[in-house]
Formats: C-alpha cells, sequence, structure tokens
C-alpha cells in the first residue's frame, strides 16, 4: 500500500511511522519543510508527497486544519486517482464534509470523514508516536451509510494504525458530541487555569488538579478554529454548564448544605449512569 500523509504534526506523523512500522510506503508532505526533511531522514517517510505522485496513492490522510483540508483538496482533485480513498482527521465534520465530498463527486475519487479519537496535550511531530492510536476509535463519516464494500475497504487501508473499533456516525452528530466530550473539556480546562491563585499552587496540586488541567496545554490557532466551526454545538454546551455553574454557586453563597448535596449527588448519580455502574 502507498499511504499519502497530508500534515506531519502529532496525528500526520503518527500516521506515517505506524504505515511506515506495517511495512508500507509513506509519502508526506508538510508545510514546514525542515519537519518533513527530518522525518524523510528518520526513514518515517519514503518521498515527498506531491501533485506529480498524489495519484500513486491508495490512501490520502489529510491531517491539517478543517479550512486548509479542503483548500488542498480543491488544489489537488484533479490529480488524485479514481482508485484512492481520502480521508481528513479534522476534529469537527460539517463543513469539512459538506465540501470534499462534493469534490470527490465531481473528480471521482472517494472521501470519507473521519476523526481518530486519540492525541496528547503536546502537538508536533516530535511527539508522534506508532502507537498512538492502537485501540483507539476511529469515528467515521462515510458518504453512504449503506456501501458495505467501502466500509470494509476503509476498515482494511485503516489497519495499520491499529484502531481499536471504527466508529460509523453522521457529521452532524459528530459534531454535536464532540462539542461536549471533546471541545467543552479543552475550553473549561483552558478558562480554568486562568484563576488569580493559578501561580501559587506549588505543593497544593494533586491528581484531580493534572487530570482537570491536562488539555489547557493546547494548540491556540487550531482549536479556535475547531471551536468557531462547531459555534453553535459549543455554545450550546457552553450555556447549560453555566447554568448548572450558577447553581452550585447559589447554594454556596446561600450556606444551603441540603441544596449542595443534592446538586453533587445528581452529578455523581449522573456519572455512574454513563460509566454503567
Amino acid at each position: 500500500m502507498t499511504a499519502g500523509i497530508v500534515g506531519l504534526g502529532l496525528i500526520g506523523g503518527s500516521f506515517a511511522k505506524a504505515y511506515k512500522a506495517a511495512g508500507h510506503r509513506v509519502l508526506a508532505a508538510n508545510r514546514t519543510g525542515s519537519v518533513l526533511k527530518y522525518a524523510l531522514l528518520s526513514g518515517d517517510v519514503d518521498a515527498e508527497l506531491t501533485a506529480d505522485n498524489i495519484a500513486e496513492c491508495d490512501l490520502l490522510i489529510l491531517c491539517i486544519y478543517p479550512e486548509a483540508v479542503t483548500e488542498y483538496l480543491r488544489e489537488h482533485a484533479g490529480r488524485i486517482s479514481e482508485g484512492t480513498l481520502v480521508i481528513d482527521t479534522c476534529g469537527t465534520k460539517r463543513a469539512v464534509v459538506e465540501s470534499c465530498m462534493a469534490l470527490a463527486e465531481q473528480y471521482g475519487f472517494t472521501f470519507v470523514g473521519g476523526h481518530p479519537m486519540a492525541g496528547t496535550q503536546f502537538s508536533g511531530y516530535k511527539y508522534s508516536r506508532a502507537d498512538l492510536f492502537r485501540g483507539a476509535a476511529m469515528v467515521i463519516v462515510p458518504p453512504d451509510f449503506g456501501d458495505i464494500a467501502l466500509l470494509s475497504k476503509v476498515k482494511e487501508l485503516l489497519a495499520p494504525a491499529g484502531f481499536g473499533i471504527i466508529h460509523v456516525t453522521t457529521a452532524e452528530e459528530h459534531d454535536r458530541a464532540i462539542a461536549f466530550t471533546s471541545q467543552l473539556t479543552h475550553l473549561v480546562s483552558n478558562a480554568y487555569v486562568k484563576s488569580h491563585t493559578a501561580a501559587q499552587l506549588k505543593g497544593f496540586t494533586g491528581g484531580s488538579y493534572r487530570d482537570m488541567t491536562r488539555v489547557a496545554w493546547l494548540n491556540p490557532d487550531m482549536w479556535a478554529e475547531l471551536f468557531l466551526e462547531n459555534a453553535d454545538n459549543l455554545s450550546a454546551e457552553l450555556s447549560g454548564l453555566i447554568t448548572e455553574l450558577e447553581k452550585y454557586k447559589s447554594a454556596i453563597e446561600a450556606g444551603d448544605r441540603e441544596t449542595l448535596t443534592a446538586l453533587l449527588a445528581e452529578g455523581r448519580r449522573i456519572k455512574e449512569e454513563a460509566e454503567g455502574k
């Protein structure tokens, strides 16, 4: 198999390393030339992905920001082979899927929206690793949910990455879910560390603080774009959270132990039900 990777950050670099480790040919393109040069010298990438060899790819994975995905595909669509499966890895799906599926239909190749449920608080090629996706879920948005042959092809071509499950959904459902499970957590974590006491914490932090603040160390440019791409869903989640926080704040300010205990018990119950306990 020849796998083309566009973008050698944490996600793209990990795909490149996984496919290379599995014995496949890897072509890659990256905005920063020094990163691509390092990947070539390290043997993680066989050659640069160019307009001249893009048609050789069996799989083309676009690991760049949402707007850049559409721009890249619009620029190169005419050179992509009809047999190539193109998949993106963006954290939002509606805008990307709409624009890229239209290009795929126009030029005759296959596009599937994708979002690997794996990552770290760090970004960049130096943090990428071949086993990043091992056992993780991969969410995909296919053009036709009834196309079993396509779903089998997706599973086969993604096998070298080591995903534990392929989850099929719609772009709309993906964006609704991800607003809560990913975007809200990153936003809250980032805002949480802005407390005026944050600089006076030495000796007072434990596991709960580390868990709460791990993803505050994010890529501002990427997450700003993702938040705005999914503004309607994220805003709704923020409104719900603010409403709940106001209940806790009111109970604390009023010294209302009964209400506060009930609120805490409710949150624990919901968490237990969500975890199936």
